[in-house]
């Protein structure tokens, strides 16, 4: 069962309500928590994506010249760039980081996000053209041109390029929680990424994918998860803290100007999504906690897992059993929460599914435990 950890690369330390900040550049920050990310051990960094965030081209470019090993993952909103433009840019970066990137398609679940740059389509329109999108960026990096095409979206003539991948296949990735997500992640995704939920609902939602890839006749995507994690070196440690991180979001949202991302309501399917299980409860399965989705509004990657460097860990074989082998974890204190994942949480998910590998799935990681239905309960 192996499994990769994705990271996400801030660009400043200055936090916000969210505890974090993806907005402004601070290219010396930036420099040094790419290079920690790298010494740590992830294998993925994503580079966010909104209206007014730095060129996320240019800044995986910045990071892979930086790093050694860690891969750039580009979150990209197809409708802002020409396909085959920003084809020939991700090719001249997998030519400069030998292999070191992919890419995540973000359709856009906000229609007041898509209209800050200017696009004024509809959702079900995005979707679509995201799909085609994905086509051409593959028919330009493996199809020998000069290449036509004429779709709903897109239509060009002859176009050629010497710019293509030298270094093996670039994974697209794709997200989404609505059907149309899994529809397009089913047919053209070789990644779909989720947000954190509930183990049962967690599996049905790679299930919806997986049927799309199945009924499409081709390779099931391999699934992304992501938590935002909140460890101690004990249960109580990592509760109390996560209590001390709900009080200061609390405050912090009651205090900030209104943001354009968070504190409100969305309406795209991932949030309400998270919101319906923050309504359910607030502990779910062994270590899934919500109150701060909840008070986020079920924006973005906020659903937590609470617990010991142990507890989380468990937590997080606990989605690689059920087929989830991406897993991305960032903090709330993104610069020492790196850290303790990197030293205390990576390790031990690592060793125990190399044992499992090695001995027939036998687990050693807290042994006879059962995801938790109550917070505060030993799992060592």
């Amino acid at each position: 069962m192996p499994v990769e950890f994705i990271s996400a690369t801030h660009i400043t330390p200055v936090g916000n309500a969210q505890g974090h900040n993806l907005a402004g550049f601070d290219p010396e920050y930036t420099r040094r928590f790419a290079r920690m990310l790298d010494d740590g051990g992830f294998d993925w960094t994503l580079i966010a994506y909104y209206s007014g965030a730095p060129d996320s081209l240019q800044l995986a470019q910045f990071v892979a010249e930086n790093t050694e090993r860690i891969s750039p993952i580009i979150a990209h909103r197809p409708g802002f760039q020409y396909p085959t433009q920003f084809a020939k840019g991700v090719a001249g970066l997998n030519r400069i980081s030998k292999g070191r990137v992919g890419i995540h398609i973000i359709s856009g679940g906000s229609d007041e996000e898509q209209r800050r740059e200017g696009d004024f389509t509809t959702k079900e329109e995005r979707y679509r053209r995201s799909e085609e999108f994905v086509q051409i960026l593959r028919r330009v990096w493996y199809e020998p041109g000069p290449l036509s095409h004429e779709g709903e979206f897109y239509r060009f003539e002859d176009f050629s390029t010497d710019v293509t991948p030298s270094y093996g296949e670039i994974p697209v990735s794709i997200g989404g929680s609505s059907q149309q997500a899994y529809e397009v992640g089913g047919r053209q995704g070789d990644i779909f990424g989720l947000w954190g939920e509930p183990l049962k609902e967690t599996a049905e939602q790679i299930a919806a994918v997986n049927a799309v890839a199945d009924e499409a006749g081709r390779r099931r995507p391999r699934i992304w998860n992501s938590f935002r994690p909140i460890v101690a070196s004990t249960d109580e440690l990592a509760w109390e803290k996560a209590e001390q991180i709900l009080e200061r979001t609390r405050a912090a949202l009651a205090n900030a100007p209104a943001s354009p991302f968070f504190g409100k309501e969305s309406t795209n399917v991932g949030s309400v999504r998270l919101r319906a299980v923050a309504e359910r409860g607030e502990l779910h399965d062994r270590a899934l906690w919500t109150p701060l989705a909840k008070a986020l509004g079920g924006q973005g990657s906020t659903t937590a897992l609470v617990g010991s460097y142990e507890t989380v860990a468990a937590a997080i074989v606990d989605y690689v059993e059920i087929g989830c082998d991406l897993i991305s974890i960032r903090g709330w204190d993104v610069w020492n929460d790196a850290h303790d994942y990197a030293r205390h949480v990576l390790p031990l998910v690592r060793q125990e599914l190399a044992h499992r590998d090695a001995t027939g799935n036998s687990p050693v990681l807290n042994p006879d435990s059962k995801p938790a239905s109550e917070p505060h309960l030993s799992l060592v």
